[in-house]
């Protein structure tokens, strides 16, 4: 088990109500998750500047034909849900978008990648 901490900092301050927010911006993460990214579990803490999330991923073979590292796989999971969610768009300033390895944004890795020769 790979365990990742993560945070989406806000565009305002904190809502009145925190509890209520952590659960729509749980709620979000894992309506956006994939199978490859492996999510398991998702827990969380509302910050009056951010909101923090730490995510339990199933453990990835590094041998494997389009392995991802675990921060790659939470990254790519929050940039998705917030490019999708309206709500996360408004609350929170945009995360950074993922990068492999050497930093390369927009690389792109899954189960259906062939290998190049």
């Amino acid at each position: 088990m790979d365990i990742v901490y993560a945070s989406l900092h806000r565009r305002t301050r904190a809502p009145n109500d925190p509890t209520s927010e952590l659960a729509e911006a749980l709620s979000t993460l894992w309506a956006h998750a994939r199978l490859e990214d492996g999510l398991e579990h998702v827990s969380g803490r509302s910050e009056w500047d951010r909101v923090d999330f730490l995510m339990y991923l199933l453990t990835h073979d590094c041998g494997t034909l389009g392995f991802c590292s675990a921060v790659y796989r939470v990254r790519s999971l929050l940039h998705r849900c917030h490019e999708a969610s309206a709500l996360m768009q408004r609350r929170y300033l945009p995360p950074d978008a993922p990068t492999d390895l050497l930093g390369v944004k927009g690389f792109r890795c899954c189960a259906a990648q062939t290998p190049q020769n």
